[in-house]
């Protein structure tokens, strides 16, 4: 079973590069599963059911879509939540808000569990629960082991750490090694050299990177940026106009015991057509 992940989508750069480049990108690699994190999707921030649909509507398929800091940063959040049709997944320990933070999602015969968890090391949401018990509590209910009773026998299992520190995704990583299929680092949007098959059969990487503006800081106008850090004031912040765009995403191999043989990060730089 393969698993094809890109990392934050950026504004109308992220979308239309992912639009443009989906089908080479499927046709390469030939994934069961195509997840992507969205919590950028609309304008740098946010999500709404207009930039959700226009990957739909331009050929872009995916199984689910993950998301983190910005999940409710747009009202426009709450039409896609109530949305049958797309599986949105919020951070799992974000407690009573809409939406679920896990799901399972099918291709073909398979199962996969993707599950959404963020990290609270230098985040400012105060109303975040511990994330390592958020996933202790979700393993009660699934797993990849055909030998454990009691719960539900998934495929795989799929997680997107969004957090800010490496420490505290590796943390993740070791914690959930040989209990899940993969665990992908979101949020800062620069890629991480780091991907690895952990000793319990895990795939893992810091930080997939993001699908987004390539000179840019991680997606905003590099210049207004540079002059806010010089000047010392907040400057207005607009997602860049930059013609190469960049796709961070990874592909994971899984095999058969819901353990995982293979990660390899996909980086690539394009002119926006």
């Amino acid at each position: 079973m393969k698993i094809l992940f890109f990392g934050d989508v950026f504004g109308r750069p992220g979308r239309e590069v992912l639009c443009e480049q989906y089908d080479i990108l499927c046709k390469e690699h030939n994934p069961d599963f195509v997840i992507a994190n969205v919590e950028n999707i609309a304008h740098g921030m946010g999500i709404t059911l207009t930039a959700i649909e226009e990957l739909g509507k331009r050929g872009a398929l995916f199984h689910a879509f993950t998301s983190g800091n910005h999940h409710f940063a747009n009202q426009g959040v709450y039409d896609v939540i109530s949305h049958p049709a797309i599986p949105l997944v919020r951070p799992l320990n974000y407690q009573d808000a809409a939406g679920v933070g896990a799901r399972v999602v099918e291709s073909g015969a398979r199962r996969l569990l993707v599950v959404n968890v963020m990290g609270r090391i230098f985040m400012k949401d105060t109303s975040l629960s511990n994330p390592f018990l958020a996933m202790n509590d979700i393993l009660q209910k699934y797993t990849i082991d055909p030998h454990e009773d009691g719960k539900e026998r998934v495929d795989g299992i799929f997680v997107d750490i969004h957090a800010e520190t490496t420490a505290e995704k590796r943390a993740m990583g070791f914690h959930l090694d040989g209990r899940v299929s993969a665990v992908v680092g979101t949020h800062t949007h620069v890629p991480t050299r780091d991907e690895q098959i952990l000793r319990g059969g895990t795939a893992y990487i810091s930080d997939v990177g993001m699908v987004g503006p390539f000179h840019s800081s991680l997606g905003l106008d590099k210049d207004s940026i540079v002059e806010e850090m010089v000047q010392e004031q907040r400057t207005k912040r607009d997602v860049s106009d930059e013609s190469l765009v960049e796709i961070g995403a990874v592909l994971i191999k899984v095999k058969e015991n819901g353990l995982s043989d293979h990660i390899q990060h996909i980086r690539l730089v394009v002119n926006k057509s």
